[in-house]
């Protein structure tokens, strides 16, 4: 049998179950380490609950994911995830779901092992949501998750400094409110929630910025000034409802952010 037989025959079998987002819907890929607190624990030891190296790998990768050939304009990582928001009219390999999941989990875990010096794993899922409202949800549920998850990693290693173990500890953790959370940590470790970093409490936010530089028009040699673009880290995000109306400004001002 022929190659182009033999194509036309098989790659249907490969094809078939391709699922693409419709036009018009929004596209937030999720991308999760996998078996990162074995990574981060014990094969690195970085710093518990917050290590500004491991930080600093997080936001490189996402750096690095935005810049590979999508149009992603907002991106935003917390603990071992990373949100990355496509422009509306993103149309790369069709938008087919398999492509998108695939190369993004590969471009993140390649980037962020080239960084460390060792093997870390990500996935990658697409989320698909109709409406800016949606949207804006997602990203205030991810930034409302980062404060939770922050205020319950300070308590948690408080209490192991004070020779409480893992199951004591997540055990007296478990079901307290938030304000009794913020009480547990300043009277175990002299700790005011509210005065540490806003990147460990909120996470961090990447966006493209326009700026000008001087520069030679090639045609004439006269002095003028280029426009050019740079990814931006804001590691103080702001809270609540202005982040979700800085997530809106962001979709109205990056949409027009040429690829």
């Amino acid at each position: 049998m022929k190659f182009d037989e033999l194509d036309k025959k098989l790659r249907v079998y490969e094809t078939a179950a391709d699922l693409c987002v419709l036009p018009g819907v929004y596209m937030v890929a999720r991308i999760d380490g996998r078996s990162f607190t074995r990574l981060t624990k014990e094969l690195q030891k970085f710093e518990a609950p917050f290590d500004e190296r491991f930080r600093d790998l997080m936001v490189g990768t996402t750096q690095h994911l935005m810049d590979c050939g999508f149009r992603v304009i907002y991106g935003y990582t917390q603990s071992d995830e990373i949100s990355l928001l496509f422009h509306h009219d993103e149309t790369a390999f069709a938008r087919k779901l398999r492509k998108y999941n695939s190369i993004l989990a590969g471009e993140a875990s390649a980037a962020f092992s080239l960084l460390l010096g060792d093997r870390g794993v990500f996935d990658c899922r697409i989320c698909q949501l109709p409406t800016k409202a949606l949207v804006v949800d997602y990203f205030r549920w991810r930034n409302e998750d980062a404060h939770r998850n922050a205020l319950n990693a300070h308590c948690y290693w408080a209490l192991r400094k004070t020779g409480e173990g893992v199951r004591d500890a997540t055990e007296r953790i478990s079901g307290m409110s938030t304000g009794d959370k913020n009480e547990l940590l300043y009277s175990t470790a002299s700790l005011n929630f509210n005065d540490l970093p806003l990147w460990q409490r909120r996470g961090m936010g990447l966006y493209w910025e326009s700026y000008t530089q001087p520069a030679t028009n090639p045609k004439t040699g006269e002095s003028v000034e280029a426009t050019r673009r740079r990814l931006k880290v804001d590691y103080e995000l702001p809270m609540k409802d202005e982040y979700s109306d800085f997530v809106r400004g962001i979709m109205e001002t990056g949409a027009g952010v040429s690829p």
